[in-house]
């Protein structure tokens, strides 16, 4: 008894070349979108998680889940200043930022819809407290001036936030003086100000948040457990990574909701495609699963002959797919933040992680398509299949 080669699978589908185009292109639908919306949640995470850092803590009001529903007292501020943990400038100021985050509506570019964008007031050390920013063009803003700089990703796509512009907020004119980079994270779609002149404008009594440098990455715990035996500070505080981690949690939930149920949808039209073109190739090719069978082939071995040629397609697709999503890293696309409903751009990002999954999908749609074609063909008696 022998089994049937491989080539032999790979051939019949390279004889049926246009039902095997057909079928592949389905599946490769179906992987584009498997894997552009696990790409796009990856983005997402990436882009917020990378915001922060390991060695940052973000305060924010005991039961607050954003900055936006935040606030945190001057003398509350002063007391996290003073904390023994906290690294210290050169100077022997602590490292800390107290600042403030509100929302204003910006036309987008070659548009009269309005949406919400993040302004951020920050301290002195605000810049020093995130090495990822850098400015690209113009200066940066004076303290107790009333001049902002802008994100990249607001600066492309907002109107009336270009270097020497100026934008009306707050029942002000703030001149734009600077661009800067945040690295792809959450801060290219914010405007950053001066904290103290942006609490004025908007008749602000409290700050949003208050970020702070430890010493160490180690002292965390012990800032916890300082600030949480004195009844003044009423706070939570988060490493930044987690804390931004977290605001991706509501978004990234309803990303991949939405796109298991496409991928499932779509999915069952390709396995029903894969399932139609096995089946067509079982009944076109009776006389030679006959001949196969009388040459001393096993049924396992036309069985698996069957499936490998149903993988293969399915590998094909799959193939196909993954490398015209692999495309979409170059595109940058901008949604609504559930947390804080401002504007966040972000850019879709392939893993390998993703790669395998995606071509894991894809074998197994081939594989719930192919199995019942191959037993089919597996089950076909000598004599039935040489008469038919």
């Amino acid at each position: 008894m022998h089994r049937v080669p491989l080539s032999y699978s790979v051939r019949n589908l390279w004889t049926r070349r246009l039902s095997t185009a057909l079928t592949a292109a389905g599946m490769a639908l179906v992987v584009f979108v498997f894997a552009a919306v696990r790409m796009m949640d990856a983005g997402l995470k990436q882009t917020l998680v990378d915001t922060g850092s390991s060695d940052n803590v973000v305060v924010i009001r005991k039961g607050s889940n954003s900055e936006m529903q935040s606030g945190v007292s001057r003398e509350q501020a002063a007391l996290l200043e003073a904390l023994p943990e906290l690294a210290r400038s050169a100077e022997g100021g602590a490292l800390a930022s107290k600042e403030t985050v509100v929302l204003i509506a910006l036309a987008k570019t070659g548009s009269d819809k309005a949406t919400n964008v993040a302004i951020r007031g920050v301290g002195p050390h605000g810049f020093a407290l995130r090495p990822q920013l850098r400015l690209v063009a113009g200066r940066m803003f004076r303290p107790g001036a009333a001049e902002v700089i802008v994100g990249s990703a607001i600066a492309s796509k907002f109107q009336g936030v270009g270097l020497g512009q100026s934008v009306r907020m707050g029942g002000r004119d703030w001149a734009v003086v600077g661009e800067f980079d945040a690295g792809r994270t959450a801060f290219d779609s914010e405007i950053w100000g001066d904290a103290e002149q942006l609490m004025q404008a908007f008749r602000r009594t409290a700050f949003s948040s208050v970020i702070f440098k430890l010493g160490s990455a180690e002292l965390f715990e012990q800032a916890i457990a300082r600030t949480g035996d004195d009844p003044r500070l009423t706070l939570d505080l988060k490493r930044e990574r987690q804390f931004y981690a977290d605001q991706s949690e509501a978004l990234s939930k309803f990303i991949n909701i939405l796109g298991i149920t496409l991928s499932i949808i779509f999915s069952i039209g390709a396995v029903i495609g894969a399932t139609i073109t096995m089946y067509s190739a079982v009944a076109t090719r009776t006389a030679e699963i006959g001949t196969l069978r009388a040459l001393g082939f096993r049924r396992s071995g036309v069985l698996l002959a069957f499936l490998a040629e149903a993988l293969f397609l399915a590998l094909l697709g799959g193939g196909v797919g993954l490398a015209v999503a692999s495309l979409m890293q170059w595109v940058s696309i901008s949604t609504t933040n559930f947390q804080t409903f401002a504007e966040l751009a972000f850019s879709f990002r392939l893993t390998p992680a993703i790669a395998l999954e995606t071509l894991i999908f894809s074998l197994l749609m081939g594989f719930v398509g192919g199995f019942l074609p191959a037993v089919r063909a597996a089950r076909l008696g000598i004599v039935e299949a040489l008469r038919e």
